[in-house]
């Protein structure tokens, strides 16, 4: 009798919801390109975590991580509340927070409430949007804090098409302080650099044990282009859709599965490293 092969866990790191307590209009115009027909039918269906779960179950994903984000100036307001609400009781969904240091003053504080008190499993960080870099000291305690909770920390890297953001604030080389300071805090750079360093990104995912690169809103067949060594780092790159602005969850993940690399590095990038750092 033919062995039976254990399906491996497929996590989605960076899934948005799509109705925002507030969405700048420049953001709902550039996800309606993604959703040429029936955007607000689509928006509305899958407002209701049971149908989004129906949703990823059909795309192939097992968990996906749902991120809240406080960028009034540049993206919109998806508050901490909603998230923590859309993924109560969701066996499948995994609640991100956001904690935007212009809105919060003792930060470490802020995100032991959100871990300790509302079950926030992870936190996304949005400097580009937000408008700070990185290695500000003032984020110091929030880093503090999440390694001692023992928490993933998401962050956007790279360039952004929205009005207001600043791009400098992306560069991952800020990162290279953080992750010396705090060894035991996973750092994950969302988009890996995207646009101007792509390059700093695989080198300091190479160079640090606790930074990974994540791939939402990277098209497949341009990440051999982008990182040609690709196969040399699979172990530190983890699979994000950036839903619902790129809404082909299944047709990505299977793009990645044809890359020329090795089959355990795809497992990884699709799953088995989210699993670890998630503690799935």
């Amino acid at each position: 009798m033919p062995e039976i092969q254990e399906r491996k866990l497929r996590v989605d790191f960076h899934v948005h919801l799509g109705l925002y307590t507030f969405h700048q209009p420049w953001v709902t115009e550039w996800i309606c390109k993604a959703h040429p027909t029936g955007y607000e039918e689509y928006i509305q269906r899958y407002n209701d975590p049971g149908a989004f779960e129906e949703f990823l179950a059909a795309e192939g994903v097992d968990y996906a991580c749902i991120l809240a984000e406080l960028s009034p100036i540049t993206t919109g307001m998806c508050t901490n509340e909603q998230v923590q609400e859309f993924c109560r009781g969701r066996r499948m969904l995994i609640p991100f927070c956001d904690i935007n240091p212009y809105m919060f003053t003792d930060l470490g504080e802020e995100l032991r409430r959100k871990v300790n008190d509302e079950g926030f499993r992870g936190i996304k960080l949005y400097p580009t949007y937000q408008h700070y870099y990185l290695n500000d000291q003032r984020m110091y305690p929030l880093y503090q804090a999440a390694q001692e909770l023992g928490i993933p920390v998401l962050i956007h890297t790279g360039s952004s098409v929205f009005k207001g953001s600043r791009l400098k604030y992306g560069d991952p080389l800020h990162l290279d302080d953080v992750a010396t300071d705090f060894p035991n805090l996973n750092l994950i750079m969302a988009h890996s650099g995207r646009g101007f360093w792509y390059d700093r990104a695989f080198f300091l995912s190479k160079h640090h044990a606790n930074v990974y690169m994540e791939l939402s809103g990277l098209p497949p067949s341009k990440l051999m282009t982008y990182f040609p060594e690709l196969a040399r780092n699979t172990d530190k790159v983890i699979f994000g859709s950036d839903w619902p602005g790129m809404p082909a969850i299944r047709c990505n993940m299977d793009a990645i599965s044809r890359l020329p690399l090795p089959p355990d590095g795809i497992e990884k990038i699709l799953g088995g490293t989210a699993a670890r750092l998630l503690n799935l």
